[in-house]
This record gives C-alpha cells, structure tokens and sequence, in this order.
C-alpha cells in the first residue's frame, strides 16, 4: 500500500523558510514523478513543483519560482520542498503525490498523479 505522509508545516513570519518532508512508502518510485500541490481556503489546488524520482530533474510552478527548492533522497525515499522568502499568499496546505511520470502529459497536472499525501497546513503571517 502506497503512503506519502507529508510533515514539516507551521506557523512563519511573512520572510522566513520552511522545509517539507514526504515521506513515500509502499512501491518502488523509479518511473515515477513526485510533486507537491497547495490548496488555499475557496481556492483551486495549485501545482507548486515536481521532481522525477530517477533522473531528477525539477519542475516550478510560476509563482514559486526562485524560492523553492524541491529535492529527493533516493536512500530515504523522501522528497523535500525547501521554501524560502515565504509570503502571506503562501498560505495552503501543501500536499504530496506521486504519480507514473511516463504517462503524464502534464506533469502540472493534478490528475496525472494517483497517490496523495494527507497534507499538511503551512501558514505565513505579514
């Protein structure tokens, strides 16, 4: 049984940095892609960045762009999101997915990705 458990959220001045974990278990990730999503309250989810689990190679939704940092850990098959220079409309929560990078036309996509995290709240204040 896959499980992506995200962790690394909280509560941090409009400036400051955080740092995501997802944490996969269940399956090999080679083949696949690892993304985070956000959702803001009465807003659609919104791709936030991705990594391919063998070759790494990173993608950025625009608004991230310069900030964050995604990064993998094959050893501990865990994904990490580096969030820099965090602003107010920053504020989601961020969730973990995993989906088969060679099927995906959009890797922006969220329905190209099968499993999800249960997310975790990430909060800025101005």
């Amino acid at each position: 049984q896959v499980q992506l458990v995200e962790s690394g959220g909280g509560l941090v001045q409009a400036g400051g940095s955080l740092r995501l974990s997802c944490a996969a278990s269940g399956r090999s990730f080679s083949g696949y892609a690892l993304g985070w999503f956000r959702q803001a309250p009465g807003k659609e989810r919104e791709f936030v960045a991705a990594i391919t689990w063998s070759s790494g190679m990173r993608y950025y939704g625009d608004s991230v762009k310069g900030r964050f940092t995604i990064a993998r850990d094959n050893a501990e098959n865990t994904v990490y999101l580096q969030m820099n220079s965090l602003k107010p409309e920053d504020t989601a929560v961020y969730y973990c997915a995993a989906g088969l990078f060679a099927l995906m036309r959009r890797i922006t996509g969220e329905d190209e990705y099968r499993y999800w995290g249960q997310g975790t709240q990430v909060t800025v204040s101005s």
